[in-house]
């Protein structure tokens, strides 16, 4: 895993308006009608009383209006039940259909290495149905194969998609990392007393994904404390005296600026006094975000800029060597390390494949799937010459958030750790995607 490493988001109501209609009044009727039949009555008594008077004309009975019905009211619309509340979606980019004519030096550079790669990858893309045909068909090509023949591999079985950051843009910072060598013990010696640990026994890891699905890929670390779940122990709470987490060491370096990069890198091996190496890799982290010492380092006016790479950082350490733990704590995040076999060909990524020098990249996996192949278009590190080359994305990190942002894997050593120290350029990036196969929508903030 990179970590150059890790780092969360209403209801609308509807108001029915209900008109009820009056029922018409029919008191305003009666006086009227009691003064009729009043003289009703006393007409008919006269005309008891005279029977030579003339006959007068019949008079039609009154009849009373039927009372006006009082319309019933409707009954209130039924509620839904209120919609729980949703984390907003996490927008971080999107991936625009694209051709093979906006790769940039597309075929001047060898794509074997990359499809070396890819074949890596598809031990688990090819579990996924729009996998299976590409990466069948990418295990057919045999080390004779020319290197005309696999680009038209990869011209004929996937389309390019632009990635898209969340404002539109199509740059970003392409960075990189590498596999460091450690010099350290088994055991604690006045030399070596700086600790690689592994996964604590009380770190929870919790996922929350079957409850909120846009956090796939996220969780949460913490420990219990009483009944309650609590942020895990700081970089700073880890490293002071007395350890708490004594006991699970798997080994002693002699360096703490190098313990704290190797962090950074997440991975490296660590070579003992009888020249027999252990080769580690990341396990666990503690939940805490990364926090860069380079830009502290420049806004506290210790560094200018251009002395931000890890070569500068170290040696700004060297010269302080009372303010340089202080200077760690800064950055709370911290790794937990597991053993990795020592005839691995490289260091696993987060894909859980070895990755490959100069061929594989660590990216967000919240815009690019994993195990994709990728076309990166960047210079190479502190130049302007252009560094165009099919990728393959098997790897994560703490500081690989966004769309166009990519962590270059040099490889192993201090040649490899030089070019990765000081790289930080502009980059764009196409990811290629098997014919047909559409990426998930994405969703605007």
């Amino acid at each position: 895993m990179s970590a150059s490493l890790f780092g969360f988001f209403g209801m609308v109501h509807h108001t029915i308006a209900i008109a009820i209609a009056s029922a018409t009044a029919i008191s305003n009727r009666t006086q009227p009608m009691r003064a009729l039949s009043a003289i009703g009555t006393a007409c008919a008594l006269a005309l008891a009383g005279c029977q030579s008077a003339p006959e007068k004309e019949a008079v039609a009975p009154l009849v009373c209006p039927p009372p006006v019905e009082k319309p019933a009211c409707p009954a209130p619309p039924s509620q839904p039940p209120p919609t729980p509340p949703q984390p907003p979606v996490d927008y971080r980019g999107k991936l625009a259909p694209a051709s093979w004519m906006d790769l940039p030096g597309w075929k001047r550079e060898p794509v074997r290495p990359a499809l070396d790669a890819f074949v890596r990858s598809c031990t688990v893309l090819e579990k996924q149905d729009p996998w299976k045909g590409v990466c069948a068909g990418a295990q057919t090509l045999t080390a004779g194969t020319s290197e005309a023949e696999i680009a038209s591999f990869f011209e004929l079985n996937f389309d390019p998609h632009q990635v898209v950051n969340s404002d539109d843009s199509t740059a970003g910072m392409v960075t990189g990392y590498y596999e460091p060598l450690l010099h350290g013990s088994r055991t604690r010696s006045a030399r070596y007393k700086y600790p690689l640990y592994g996964v604590p026994q009380d770190l929870l890891v919790i996922d929350l994904t079957s409850v909120y699905p846009d956090l796939k890929g996220r969780r949460l670390r913490g420990r219990v404390e009483g009944n309650k779940v609590v942020p895990y122990l700081s970089r700073g709470d880890i490293d002071k005296d007395p350890a708490p987490l004594k006991g699970l060491e798997i080994a002693w370096v002699d360096d703490a600026v190098d313990a704290f990069f190797l962090h950074i890198q997440g991975s490296g091996q660590v070579e003992f006094e009888n020249g027999e190496r252990m080769r580690v890799g990341y396990a666990e982290q503690n939940g805490y975000p990364f926090r860069s010492l380079g830009a502290l380092l420049i806004r506290r006016g210790e560094i200018p800029p251009e002395r931000a790479s890890m070569q500068g950082i170290k040696d700004w350490a060297r010269r302080h060597p009372k303010r340089v733990q202080q200077l760690m704590n800064e950055n709370p995040s911290y790794v937990f390390f597991r053993e990795l076999p020592r005839e691995l060909p490289g260091p696993i990524g987060s894909l859980g494949v070895p990755l490959t020098p100069e061929r594989s990249i660590a990216v967000d996996p919240r815009v690019i799937p994993l195990g994709v192949p990728v076309y990166l278009a960047t210079t190479f590190p502190n130049t302007v010459d252009p560094l165009e080359r099919l990728m393959v994305a098997q790897d994560t990190g703490g500081a690989i958030a966004g769309a166009v942002r990519a962590d270059f894997f040099w490889g192993f050593g201090d040649s490899a750790g030089s070019q990765a120290g000081k790289m930080r350029q502009s980059g764009r990036m196409w990811v290629l995607l098997p014919k047909g196969y559409v990426p998930p929508a994405t969703v605007a903030p």
